[in-house]
Parts: structure tokens; C-alpha cells; sequence
């Protein structure tokens, strides 16, 4: 078996030696599938089964790589540990999202509430330099936020600090759904999306008319490029991308991947 290994990276040949010895990158495998309806139960197996197999790693004492998996899913609802179905306005259907992120956190650092922040950060700064929308944080609450409407949304599971599920952006979506429930139970918010807020609070400047002429299809590129850039920059990845075969969901098979997870990685010092 041949076990993708860590190479010195572009970005590392024009720095010193000390400050490459400084940056550690872990090898993050990317199924990068987001042009493609992938239904959730079929994903929400897949990333179980991906954990299964990191857990199973781990105990053997062997490295793992990260995990990045980039879909669409057909509009769903689903419900958080801590939901309860007062917040929903309509029967209980199926259940969603986009960006899922299967991250050893003893690769990175072993908090939860410092992964969260970081997912945060990834969306902050994609609205920041992409689209030169100020997003923010609100205490006490899980999201981005850009005034009174949540652009992001998190949701995550973490098994032996192995992380599953992820974040949800808002980028050109049909919001009227949401007025089915109330989203992340606050009742007191509004939900948003990149198109709307550009086509809200743009100034008329070319840069502006520039961005507000784009279809639907050319914002989700665009925001879709600049997440996996913010990605591997906040979290220090390399993306190792793998395809995979959409055949294996259309016939209801989960790909297996279990040999690509074990990996060489460079530690951080």
C-alpha cells in the first residue's frame, strides 16, 4: 500500500528554514463533490463511516489525515441535539448542508469551543475578502452574522475528538423555507445570504456592479473557491483531492476510502 506522504509545499520553498520548521500543515484528503446533489442520509453514513475508520487508526497508534467533504444536498431541515420540535412550523420531514470537515483535534488543538470559533473564522473571512462584507461573531451564540440575519450556521459531532458534520453558508439560497421553523431556535434573528446582502448593502461602485451581475452560478464558484482557501489557511491543511465516483451514491453505496486515511504528517513544533 502506498500511504500519501507529506511534501514540502510552494508556499514553504520561499520561506527560511526556521519559519518552514514554523508552519506545519496536516495532509487533509477533499472530496470536493459541490456541484453535485448528494442525498443526506447517504452523506450523513459516509462521514460515519469515515470516523469509524479514523477511530479505528488511532487505536492502532497510526496517523490519520483530515478529512474535507464539499457537497449539496437537496433543501432538508435538520434538527440540533439541543432543538426540540416546538421550533419547527410543519411535519417532521428529512433532514441538510454543504462543508463537512472531519478534523483530528488532537492535530490541531483539543477544544471545542476553539473549533467552533475557527469554522466562524473560515465564513468571517471569506465575507471579508471575497465580497468586503464585515461579518461578525454575536456572544453566547454559534454563527456568522452580518448585522441582524446569520449567514453561517455550524453544526457539529465530535467522537474521541474526531469532529463530523459542519457549516452551512447561505449564498444564493431561497430563504423562504426558513419561515417554516425557527432556525438555530432563536426567534429574535433573521437569516441571510451572500446574495442578498450584496444585493442589499453593495455600494453602486464598479466593484460592487461587478458582484451584483454575477449569476447564481458564478457566486457559489466564487464563494466556494475562497472557502477552501480560508479552510486550509485557518486550519493549516493541505488538500490531497480525491474523486469519487457519484455512481456509488446513485446506486446507494457509500465509497470506500478506509485505505486513504492513513498518512505521514508533519507535526507542528
Amino acid at each position: 500500500m502506498v500511504l500519501p506522504v507529506r511534501l514540502r509545499t510552494s508556499r514553504m520553498e520561499s520561506l527560511s528554514t526556521s519559519e518552514a520548521k514554523a508552519l506545519s500543515y496536516v495532509l487533509c484528503d477533499c472530496f470536493d463533490m459541490y456541484k453535485e446533489q448528494v442525498p443526506y442520509a447517504e452523506a450523513w453514513s459516509w462521514q460515519k463511516s469515515i470516523v469509524k475508520d479514523r477511530k479505528a487508526l488511532i487505536e492502532q497508534d497510526e496517523d490519520c489525515s483530515d478529512t474535507l467533504i464539499i457537497l449539496q444536498h437537496h433543501p432538508v431541515y435538520t434538527l440540533g441535539t439541543a432543538s426540540s420540535e416546538k421550533n419547527l412550523n410543519f411535519d417532521i420531514n428529512n433532514a441538510p448542508y454543504v462543508m463537512y470537515p472531519i478534523v483530528n483535534l488532537s492535530y490541531h488543538k483539543m477544544d471545542l469551543h476553539w473549533y467552533l470559533r475557527a469554522l466562524e473564522e473560515v465564513v468571517i473571512r471569506v465575507l471579508s475578502t471575497t465580497f468586503s462584507i464585515k461579518a461578525c461573531r454575536l456572544e453566547g451564540l454559534t454563527g456568522v452574522w452580518v448585522g441582524d440575519k446569520k449567514l453561517a450556521a455550524m453544526g457539529i459531532r465530535v467522537s474521541h475528538w474526531i469532529t463530523y458534520h459542519g457549516l452551512a453558508l447561505n449564498v444564493t439560497t431561497d430563504l423562504t423555507p426558513f419561515q417554516g421553523i425557527v432556525p438555530c431556535g432563536i426567534r429574535d434573528r433573521q437569516v441571510g445570504s451572500i446574495k442578498g446582502v450584496l444585493r442589499d448593502h453593495l455600494s453602486c461602485d464598479d466593484h460592487g456592479k461587478a458582484k451584483m451581475h454575477l449569476s447564481d452560478e458564478q457566486l457559489i464558484d466564487i464563494t466556494h473557491k475562497s472557502l477552501v482557501t480560508e479552510f486550509c489557511k485557518v486550519f493549516q491543511v493541505e488538500l490531497c483531492h480525491r474523486p469519487i465516483p457519484m455512481m456509488k451514491f446513485s446506486q446507494g453505496k457509500l465509497p470506500n476510502i478506509g485505505h486513504l486515511g492513513k498518512s505521514k504528517l508533519r507535526n507542528s513544533t
